[in-house]
């Protein structure tokens, strides 16, 4: 008796979902202020630091292309697992992890127990470019959290600042993203900021040719030469276009110019299949808008199918009975023959 309430214990807190369980209004009975309470913590934060926004907003590109939208990203690592925050990637890069640890505890002290991280990240991203001036949309939300997360999944997965055109449109094409959705989704580098670190090689040593990256506009290259010289300590931050605080079209105005700060920006222009989509946002910011919000939902949309949870802690599984740990492992090695 006392193994058949353990299973039954088990099928409660660990299910799984799929992107035909998303949908708006998810949490109207369960949690009615939820988005409300999100959107006021982001305003917060915003007014704290403007950057910190931007980096929440990237947590959705970061979190849904390893795995799913299940939060792996926000999971600190465990004497038995290697998170995602130190993947290639991710680590020295992502931040502001805090933010979410204030979103999640405001909505906790509201809904115990209700709200997933990783339905977080998808409000906080939507509203980190609402509240600076970009649009604003309905999210679908019923997302669980992953009771793991997996570094070598991640490296083996993200792309590097040094990635071209060609390799970015194959990566989104995995997930079923188009080029057009490629590049309106490059556009969330309107906002926030880059380091030093992504560039260097673009400065002194494009292709290993010892040159500079030719695509750069001379005046720009000079203005990036004395922001990241050779021996500059390489986690100072640049802009990644030349209003970073404002959600727009700017950084496409800037592509076009020469002034990507990443190679994997400057390459979206130079790249005949993503060129005309670059040139046509920079021309009709309402036409970004819109192909962005398209983007951010499909993107919104990718799920693994794996066991999740609601965590009451971003950073860590619920605990949980081992019989119900070993349980997850077999689906997943079931899953993985």
């Amino acid at each position: 008796m006392f193994l058949f309430l353990i299973f039954i214990i088990s099928i409660i807190l660990v299910t799984s979902s799929s992107s035909s369980d998303l949908k708006p209004g998810y949490y109207s009975k369960s949690c009615p202020q939820a988005e409300i309470i999100v959107r006021d913590a982001m305003k917060k934060a915003l007014a704290r630091e403007p950057r910190s926004v931007a980096s929440v907003m990237r947590f959705q590109f970061h979190d849904c292309f390893v795995n799913g939208c299940d939060a792996s990203m926000l999971l600190d690592d465990t004497p038995t697992m290697l998170g995602e925050k130190l993947a290639l990637s991710n680590i020295n890069s992502l931040r502001s992890f805090e933010v979410v640890d204030e979103v999640k505890e405001a909505v906790e002290k509201a809904c115990p127990g209700i709200v997933s991280c990783a339905d977080i990240i998808i409000m906080a991203s939507r509203d980190a470019v609402a509240l600076t001036g970009g649009p604003d949309w309905e999210v679908k939300l019923g997302r669980l959290d992953s009771l793991t997360a997996s570094q070598e999944d991640s490296d083996n997965i993200m792309p590097s600042p040094r990635a071209n055109a060609s390799s970015l449109i194959d990566l989104f094409q995995r997930f079923n993203l188009t080029v057009k959705d490629l590049v309106a989704l490059s556009g969330s580098h309107s906002i926030g900021k880059g380091r030093c670190f992504s560039i260097m090689f673009r400065l002194y040593n494009q292709s290993g040719s010892g040159k500079p990256d030719p695509a750069i506009d001379p005046s720009f290259r000079l203005e990036l030469d004395k922001l990241c010289p050779l021996d500059v300590d390489q986690n100072k931050t640049g802009n990644l276009d030349s209003t970073p605080v404002i959600f727009d079209n700017q950084y496409f105005k800037d592509l076009v110019g020469g002034r990507g700060f990443l190679n994997s920006d400057q390459t979206l222009f130079t790249y005949p299949r993503t060129k005309g989509f670059v040139r046509f946002y920079s021309r009709d910011q309402n036409e970004f808008f819109k192909a962005f919000v398209e983007g951010m939902l499909k993107m919104g949309d990718l799920q693994s199918g794996r066991p999740g949870e609601v965590r009451s802690n971003c950073r860590v599984a619920n605990a949980r009975p081992a019989n119900i740990l070993v349980q997850h492992k077999m689906q997943k090695n079931v899953k993985s023959i």
